[in-house]
């Protein structure tokens, strides 16, 4: 069995979730589907049907999660120490050759990433690209339009 990488942050977020899907939904779809069985007839209760949908969704949820963290290789990015190499976890500043644009990625794991907030999948083409490189090396990235050169600006384990 491999293990799935996730920063600090990103376990936590889990595990959050988890709690509140155990804690809070489960109890309120189970309450759901008491009240639409109260109701009679299952055969045609449009209510019956929606929680118990709802309650497989929240049971196949509360499964992944758990097998996530099973799963999971927990890194915390302040505690690395990588002599200033793009690893798992680092947050990069970047430079567009092409038009001088900054831009700023923390390489994260699959449920962590959200490009709005800057956190890059590490199995995304512009991680791959940068893992292994440090400050002043230029990465190459094949896009949907062309091939794009990021000069690494800065690295940080934060």
């Amino acid at each position: 069995m491999s293990t799935i990488p996730i920063t600090k942050r990103g376990a936590e977020k889990l595990k959050d979730e988890l709690h509140r899907l155990k804690t809070v939904d489960r109890p309120h779809v189970i309450n759901a589907i008491a009240e639409a069985r109260a109701q009679g007839d299952l055969s045609e209760n449009a209510e019956y049907d929606a929680a118990k949908d709802r309650q497989g969704f929240i049971e196949g949820r509360i499964q992944e999660i758990e097998s996530k963290l099973s799963m999971a290789q927990i890194i915390d990015p302040s505690s690395l120490d990588a002599n200033g190499r793009v690893v798992f976890g680092a947050t990069v500043e970047l430079e567009e050759e092409s038009i001088g644009e900054q831009v700023t990625y923390q390489i994260v794991g699959e449920d962590e990433a959200d490009l709005k907030l800057g956190l890059i999948n590490i199995s995304s083409p512009i991680a791959r690209a940068l893992i292994g490189k440090e400050e002043g090396d230029v990465a190459e990235v094949q896009a949907p339009g062309g091939v794009k050169r990021y000069e690494i600006v800065a690295v940080y384990y934060r």
